[in-house]
């Protein structure tokens, strides 16, 4: 009986003639290749240095060579990689080529489920290249190729992944500095107020003293961070707005940039979507092209997960399969949309199945709505169609 690591060192098919197949196994310290050619049955493993997209280049001009030398003429490369912190650098640089690469959702590869299971780079590579190969041969269900955006797209991005973590980080500055004063007693104290540091002089704790000299300079020092985040945040969200402004003023063009701009300013419009709203949902989700409500809701996440096993049936609930960042301003937009938007269709859909029910039952429908609404407000950005009933300022 052959061992797992001999298992997958044999391809289950010798691929598509012509086709020279590699797959990218990235890591911190090292990239290990698998290539798979015509010419032989097994996989071959190569190990590079982390990020050296030079050697990688070689190593495809000598398969290539080798192919050709063996009457092969002109033979198609394909090369895969998984998305994560490496970003699609390597994709760029191998299409502006003439390098066919599919960019792989990790989620989407099929593991071995034993409980015990031999993992490694070796083997991740061999699994990737077994994988492209059916892919190419039109088995597209074995992964999920994600769509890599255009270098201006990716580029636009940061403003708004910049201010979450910045959101984020004046909300750990501020909880520290509360949380250093209610030690001492003192609960109404604004650490992001006007003069908040002069303030700690007139504070006065809640036995009865001033403040420690040492407590204080760590509070000063934390406010002093503080205001810097503040000063960034002010300004990120300046440039964010800009760009909604440049969509109010012009009219859609095909120009991606332009086009985004356009459907800010379009979705802004409509009464409870904020410019935040709006760029999240432009930036992060309408530049991709959806071809129907489905793959848009199962993209998202928000779409159910049913599980079903002979007479056992149950909801795992959604599949939470979308950006997490998404999700969660989309349960945001749903519950302002029910309080700016109550006389809309979708708001009435919500409210004759939750009438009379408890709060559990509200945050479950809620989500159901948040996928509607996703997919009515998509419609509305791209083809103009306005929800049932909303109202447009």
């Amino acid at each position: 009986m052959l061992s797992q690591e001999d298992a997958v060192s044999a391809p289950e098919a010798s691929g598509i003639d012509g086709n020279i197949f590699v797959s990218v196994e990235m890591s911190r310290s090292k990239w290990v290749i698998g290539v798979h050619t015509p010419m032989a049955d097994k996989i071959a493993i190569h190990t590079f240095a982390c990020g050296d997209a030079d050697a990688v280049l070689a190593l495809v001009e000598r398969m290539r060579t080798k192919v050709e030398a063996a009457g092969n003429r002109s033979p198609t490369v394909i090369v895969c990689y998984e998305a994560g912190y490496e970003g699609f650098w390597l994709q760029r640089r191998l299409d502006a080529l003439g390098i066919r690469v599919v960019v792989i959702d990790p989620a989407s590869l099929l593991v071995d489920r034993r409980a015990k299971r031999a993992k490694t780079d070796r083997i991740d590579a061999r699994g990737m290249v077994r994988a492209l190969m059916a892919f190419a041969r039109g088995e597209h269900q074995v992964l999920s190729e994600v769509r890599v955006p255009t270098v201006e797209q990716d580029d636009a991005r940061r403003v708004l992944r910049e201010r979450h973590r910045l959101v984020k980080e004046r909300t750990a500055h501020t909880n520290r500095i509360k949380g250093l004063l209610k030690t001492q007693g003192i609960m109404d104290f604004d650490p992001r107020a006007k003069g908040a540091a002069l303030r700690l002089d007139e504070i006065i704790t809640g036995d009865g003293r001033r403040l420690g000299a040492c407590l204080k300079q760590e509070i000063v020092r934390e406010l002093e961070r503080l205001s810097l985040v503040m000063e960034q945040l002010a300004r990120v969200e300046a440039e964010r707005d800009a760009v909604a402004e440049v969509g109010r003023q012009q009219e859609v063009s095909a120009a991606d940039h332009h086009r985004d701009a356009a459907m800010i300013a379009v979705l802004n419009r409509l009464k409870g979507i904020g410019t935040n709203d709006a760029s999240i949902l432009v930036r992060e989700v309408f530049w991709r092209n959806f071809h129907n409500r489905r793959e848009l809701g199962g993209w998202s996440g928000l779409a159910p997960s049913p599980w079903a096993s002979g007479s056992a049936s149950r909801d795992q609930g959604i599949t939470k399969a979308g950006p997490p960042m998404l999700r969660a301003q989309m349960i945001q937009i749903t519950w302002r949309w029910l309080f700016w938007q109550p006389d809309s269709d979708l708001a009435r859909w919500f409210q004759k199945r939750t009438e009379g029910a408890t709060g559990r039952m509200r945050r479950i429908m809620v989500v159901a709505l948040a996928r509607k609404l996703l997919v009515a407000l998509w419609r509305y950005a791209t083809i103009g169609t306005v929800p049932s009933g909303a109202i447009v300022t």
